[in-house]
């Protein structure tokens, strides 16, 4: 798997999946869910992240906010090429961002 970091960088985003938690064994906390970044000159079209939060912070994306909330995110957006066997050992790429900073964004 080939891992492709970008710079950090700033995001609205739209939470489309509800955050799941996962207690690791020394208590770190990891709160994974789905966004979608809009795009504002075409409507029609939308870009789909992965985003993970380390730590406290994922105790407020559970508890303020909830499916259709749009949230201002701050972090690091990285592209994973991963390759998969199903689709006869063709590469596809995958965006995700670890957040580390939230702020609520209203319309």
């Amino acid at each position: 798997m080939k891992i492709i970091y970008m710079n950090y960088a700033s995001f609205i985003v739209k939470i489309i999946e509800k955050p799941t938690q996962i207690f690791f064994d020394n208590g770190t906390l990891l709160t994974q869910f789905i966004v979608q970044i809009p795009e504002f000159k075409n409507k029609s079209k939308c870009t789909i992240v992965h985003a993970t939060i380390w730590g406290k912070l994922g105790y407020d994306i559970t508890q303020y906010y909830q499916i259709n909330d749009y949230i201002i995110v701050e972090g690091y957006l990285s592209i994973r090429e991963n390759l998969n066997s199903e689709f006869n050992f063709k590469t596809f790429k995958k965006a995700e961002i670890s957040i580390y900073k939230i702020y609520p964004f209203l319309l």
